[in-house]
């Protein structure tokens, strides 16, 4: 049975990296987004370097919140338009497999993107940002926030609105992982005491773990017609 269960993981996170690699449409997209985003608050921050430095875990966070719900939202529909998901509901397998697959290939796009920010806003910001502490948080939230967001693009994928409702149902869901990225990130980038950041780093670990088993367990309800 877990034979058969990674079987089907492995499957669906092959077939994503295939399509991906044949089309970058997902990562194209992202990446786009999470560029024009950063320049942007970079030239309105221009003036203003303290203001710059103070915004700067803001800035990261947000831009990978947004990216990642544009990459959710493109690859639930495509699975959708295209009848991929219809045919995975329907085949004699576990829909926690289903999750599963697709919640790492939405991890590794959304990884990707937030790769390729820590070096750019390094440079655009003038200010290290590659660092260990800081990479740690950046999986664990990114981690947190594709759990939740998987969840919730397959239950808005249903609907006609999904572009607009994505962002409406998963940002309060969201809004203690972000906060705690964000506190994080601010405490490890102005290289304060670990007593006051290193908490909210562990806190976000344990909530990823809640949210992974929640939405396991939740993802074979919300993803019926």
């Amino acid at each position: 049975m877990k034979t058969r269960f990674f079987a089907v993981v492995s499957a669906i996170i092959r077939k994503d990296l295939q399509a991906e690699l044949r089309s970058r449409e997902l990562i194209g997209s992202m990446g786009l987004f999470a560029l024009l985003s950063v320049l942007i608050f970079s030239f309105a921050l221009e003036l203003d370097r303290i203001a710059r430095v103070e915004a700067i875990s803001g800035v990261l966070w947000v831009t990978i919140v947004f990216s990642s719900i544009l990459g959710l939202n493109r690859s639930m529909a495509m699975e959708r338009d295209q009848g991929n998901l219809e045919a995975l509901l329907i085949a004699p397998i576990d829909r926690g497999a289903i999750f599963v697959g697709k919640l790492i290939g939405n991890f590794l796009f959304t990884l990707t993107v937030g790769a390729v920010l820590l070096p750019l806003m390094t440079i655009l910001y003038n200010l290290s940002l590659i660092t260990p502490m800081l990479i740690l948080t950046l999986l664990l939230g990114i981690l947190g926030f594709t759990v939740i967001g998987t969840l919730l693009a397959g239950m808005t994928v249903q609907t006609r609105a999904r572009d607009a409702l994505l962002p409406i149902v998963m940002m309060p869901v969201a809004l203690p992982l972000l906060l705690l990225a964000v506190r994080a990130t601010t405490g490890i980038i102005n290289a304060a005491p670990e007593d006051q950041w290193l908490a909210f780093v562990q806190i976000l670990g344990v909530l990823d773990l809640v949210f992974l088993g929640v939405c396991f367990l939740l993802f074979d309800f919300v993803i019926e017609e």
